[in-house]
């Protein structure tokens, strides 16, 4: 069998890294995958650019300026929003014509339009999407953030202010209605049950296949290792506790530093004694605007694309905190489960699905920093680490393994292959 995965970027991103992981998983269980990207970053033969590098970029930038309109000149959410209205034809290109099952990742911000969509579709081929978040259920958002309008029908999107351009949320919503209608056998995947039940909840995929299959990990890269090691080639002090704080960018307000800052605080006011041994390392870009907020010391390690490095800063720590007020099944905690590294977030996505309760880490009450600094309190202090490090591999080994995921798809990608033939 012959894959083909698309998706925006081929490293940079959630979506890229799990893009990426499921190529690597697909090809070890005997199935020919290649990915089709427009940001191609190694020189791997089986990851293909898309053609026309200087067209791609400037649809990117049409899109985003369109959007720059209608949100009356505001950047505040020039990034939340898509609405495809440009983007890349693939379905001329061999890598298309050679696969036997086009497999849709993040697709957004200028790789593909609603039109290059429904081409594929058109094509005959089978068609597999993967939801890395809620753009492909909603009109034009990514994160819902609690917002249920989806459910019936997007229009007047929170996100957008109302002005000369009519309802945008209203017209793309329709777009992808007569996209959706008729275009064929399409299976949705979500990476979490909780996106899977959001997902099965909206109006535009009334009627869809939508199954849940998480994000598969290469547990020979991602495994535990000495500690004292991974904090000398980091420049950590070896003799702190140690939180670790990833994200592409900390500084990002969905990330949640306000509560991990807070939480910080509190634990200072009312814990002083752990909190003189404790600091916060953070992987990710603006670390160092953040790093004089906390009450206690920060090591800033700025963004780090060496999997080497990341894999030196989970073994470096003692606990993993994710305060994101919203994630579907986050990669960093997989990744942090997998080196042996217990883990405190909040209750929300696809969290409370990888951190089970005060076995392998600590699942915190939404957007409450007390119950955080509680968790990281408890994580730290009360909890046997050995134990919960030791369940957190666990936990990876039965549920995201490269081989139990890879056979998961392959299951989709041969629904997807006889319905196909079926219809025919």
């Amino acid at each position: 069998m012959r894959v083909l995965i698309v998706n925006t970027s081929e490293k940079t991103g959630g979506a890229a890294v799990a893009a990426n992981r499921l190529m690597e998983a697909l090809k070890n269980n005997g199935v020919k995958a290649k990915m089709l990207v427009r940001d191609k970053e190694t020189d791997l033969i089986t990851v293909v650019a898309t053609p026309h590098q200087l067209l791609m970029q400037w649809r990117f930038l049409w899109e985003r300026l369109v959007i720059f309109l209608h949100t009356h000149f505001s950047r505040k959410h020039l990034f939340e929003i898509d609405i495809a209205n440009a983007g890349a034809d693939i379905t001329g290109l061999r890598e298309f014509k050679e696969a036997d099952v086009i497999h849709l990742h993040w697709v957004n911000q200028g790789m593909l339009s609603l039109s290059d969509i429904r081409k594929i579709l058109d094509s005959g081929k089978p068609v597999v999407w993967t939801m890395h978040d809620m753009w492909p259920a909603t009109a034009i958002c990514h994160l819902t953030l609690g917002c249920r309008k989806f459910t019936t029908g997007c229009s007047a999107c929170p996100l957008l202010p109302a002005g000369l351009f009519g309802d945008t949320a209203r017209h793309v919503w329709r777009k992808k209605q007569r996209l959706l209608k008729g275009g064929g056998r399409l299976i949705f995947v979500a990476c979490s049950k909780w996106l899977a039940s959001e997902a099965r909840q909206s109006k535009l995929l009334e009627g869809k296949s939508v199954v849940s299959i998480p994000n598969p990990i290469d547990r020979r890269v991602f495994c535990p290792g000495d500690k004292a090691e991974a904090r000398r080639m980091l420049g950590l002090p070896e003799g702190r506790r140690l939180m670790l704080f990833v994200a592409q960018r900390v500084s990002s307000g969905n990330k949640g530093a306000a509560y991990l800052i807070e939480a910080c605080k509190l634990l200072y006011e009312r814990h002083p004694d752990i909190a003189a041994n404790m600091g916060i390392v953070m992987l990710g870009g603006s670390g160092i605007e953040l790093a004089g907020q906390f009450a206690i010391p920060a090591y800033p390690l700025g963004y780090v694309s060496d999997t080497e490095r990341i894999v030196a800063a989970y073994r470096a720590a003692d606990l993993f905190v994710m305060p994101s007020l919203s994630e579907n099944l986050p990669n960093t905690i997989m990744e942090a489960m997998a080196c042996g590294v217990p883990c405190v977030g909040f209750n929300t996505g696809g969290i409370p699905e990888m951190i089970d309760h005060r076995r392998n880490g600590y699942v915190a009450a939404y957007k409450d920093a007390a119950d955080l600094a509680a968790g990281i309190r408890w994580a730290l202090a009360d909890a046997d680490a050995e134990e919960l490090g030791r369940n957190a591999v666990h936990k990876v080994s039965v549920s995201y393994s490269q081989q139990s995921v890879a056979i998961k798809y392959i299951e989709v990608y041969n629904q997807a292959v006889a319905y196909k033939r079926y219809s025919l």
